[in-house]
C-alpha cells in the first residue's frame, strides 16, 4: 500500500481498535486462477510473540480456500471511517484558492499465511467465539440456541481459516497534510453531517490536531 509518511499509522493499539471495530474484512488471496476476494468477518487476537492472528471462516462451496498459492501471503483489508472532503471547508480556500477535493479514510492491511481447517470441534469453538463477540450487545444469541442437527449441518458447510499476521500496515488519511485551520474546518463540516461515517471521520481529524 502506498503510504506517505504523514498518513502512516504504526501504533498497534490504533490498528487493533480498527480491526475490532470494523471486523468485516476484504480477504484477498492469489491462486492458480488469479486474485480472489471474499468479504468475511474476522476476529483479531493479539499474541505476545507476533502482530497477532485473524480467525474466520469461508463457505465450503467458496473455491477461494481450495486455490491458494502457499508461497504468497493472504491480505485482509479492514476498512474504517471514510468521507469525501470538500475544499470549500478549508480556510485556505478563502486565502488563496489553492485547494482541491479529496477523500479521507482509515484502513489496516494485515498480511500472513492462511491456514485452512475442517475439524468440527475447532469450527464449533470458532463460531462460539465469533457469535459471543458480536452478540454481546444484544440478547445474546448463542449457537446452542439452534437445533443441534441444524447447527451440525452448518458446520459441515464451512471451513475455518486462521491468518497468522506477519505484517501490519495502517493508513490514516485524516487531513494531517492540512493546516490546523483547514482541519478545524473539516471537523466542523463533518460533525454537522447526519452520517455515522462523517462523524467518525470528524473525530479522527480532531485527534490529528496538535495539542494546544
Amino acid at each position: 500500500m502506498y503510504i506517505p509518511q504523514a498518513f502512516r499509522e504504526d501504533r498497534i493499539e490504533w490498528l487493533s481498535v480498527l480491526m475490532r471495530d470494523c471486523p468485516l474484512a476484504t480477504l484477498v488471496t492469489l491462486g492458480n486462477s488469479g486474485l480472489v476476494a471474499s468479504h468475511v468477518p474476522l476476529i483479531y487476537e493479539p499474541l505476545p510473540d507476533s502482530p497477532g492472528v485473524l480467525h474466520g471462516h469461508l463457505a465450503r462451496a467458496n473455491a477461494q480456500w481450495q486455490d491458494l498459492r502457499p508461497d504468497v501471503d493472504a491480505l485482509a483489508i479492514f476498512h474504517g471511517p471514510q468521507a469525501y472532503i470538500s475544499p470549500s471547508w478549508y480556510a485556505t480556500k478563502q486565502q488563496s484558492g489553492r485547494v482541491v477535493p479529496t477523500w479521507n479514510y482509515a484502513v489496516v492491511h494485515a498480511y500472513g499465511k492462511m491456514e485452512v481447517y475442517t475439524e468440527t470441534g475447532r469450527l464449533r469453538k470458532h463460531l462460539e467465539s465469533l457469535t459471543a463477540e458480536h452478540e454481546k450487545k444484544y440478547s445474546p444469541w448463542k449457537p446452542s440456541d439452534a437445533p443441534a442437527e441444524f447447527f451440525e449441518a452448518l458446520l459441515n458447510a464451512i471451513v475455518g481459516i486462521d491468518i497468522r499476521i506477519t505484517r501490519l500496515e495502517g493508513k490514516w488519511k485524516v487531513s494531517q497534510n492540512r493546516s490546523p485551520e483547514d482541519r478545524n474546518g473539516v471537523v466542523a463540516a463533518l460533525t454537522g453531517q447526519d452520517e455515522l461515517n462523517s462523524r467518525a471521520m470528524a473525530e479522527l481529524v480532531r485527534k490529528s490536531l496538535p495539542e494546544e
